[in-house]
């Protein structure tokens, strides 16, 4: 029988507003994406536990104290920059203080937490570094140092990616050719990091230890665009995401 997780998910939501002009005319249309419907099918197809706050609900929604944190084996971020994870609405409007929720990821990990990031236009440091996370306390844990400007790779053309298979049992029995990706975040790895997947010098999915927890930097998307339906439909998708949360959780 298999172990289920409790994961946090946190991100991999947008609300899209657009303006079309017809002419003389033109009219608005707002509305609401949530790409991580993707990954609760992923892991609630291994029996994993999910949980996921959209990016609009961080500062209403993620724990504020260690101790609720800490019942969830895993947590992971996604294409949510670290704007959003400090800047409480109480902060700007009554000069107020409030938990510093990176510093609050980095305490969890410190004490045995799993913790993962994803890649994106809005992680690590994203589109017009908007991302922020340069210098926080999440650089502090993961097993990457990031750039101090843009990071994405854009690759319109796809780049297919290779593993070794018995390198590590996070990749065990999983097939040496991976589906295609459109692009990622280049990182840096740290030198006590293990990459388990790179494109040339540029690590996609690395690994490592901080404190007493375990951490996890995954450069491309998990859904789309970097992330094609090659990708997440993928006979294994959910086997590789399996294995990442249990890793990370000590159970692998």
């Amino acid at each position: 029988m298999k172990q289920s997780l409790s994961i946090l998910f946190v991100g991999e939501s947008c609300v899209v507003h657009t303006i079309e002009y017809k002419g003389y005319d033109n009219f608005a249309a707002t509305r609401y994406n949530e790409p991580a419907l993707i990954m609760k099918d992923v892991f609630e197809r291994e029996g994993h536990d999910f949980t996921h706050i959209p990016c609009h609900r961080v500062h209403l929604d993620f724990p504020t104290d260690l101790s609720d944190l800490k019942k969830y084996d895993v947590i992971l971020l996604s294409d949510v920059g670290a704007n959003t994870m400090l800047l409480h609405p109480d902060t700007a409007r009554f000069s107020k203080r409030t938990v510093n929720k990176l510093k609050l990821i980095k305490d969890y990990v410190n004490e045995g937490g799993g913790f993962g990031m994803i890649g994106g236009y809005m992680t690590f440091q994203g589109i017009e570094a908007k991302g922020k996370y340069k210098d926080t306390h999440i650089e502090d844990i993961l097993p990457v140092n990031l750039l101090t400007y843009d990071d994405r790779v854009e690759i319109p053309e796809g780049v297919d990616l290779k593993i070794n298979p018995g390198s590590h049992i996070i990749l065990n029995g999983l097939p040496s050719d991976l589906p295609y990706i459109l692009g990622y975040n280049r990182l840096i790895p740290k030198e006590n990091a293990t990459v388990l997947v790179k494109n040339d010098k540029d690590p996609i999915i690395s690994i490592g230890e901080y404190g007493n927890g375990r951490t996890l930097a995954y450069a491309t998307d998990c859904t789309p665009h970097w992330s094609p339906s090659a990708m997440y439909e993928w006979e294994y998708y959910s086997t590789l995401w399996d294995r990442l949360v249990k890793w990370l959780a000590k159970q692998l």
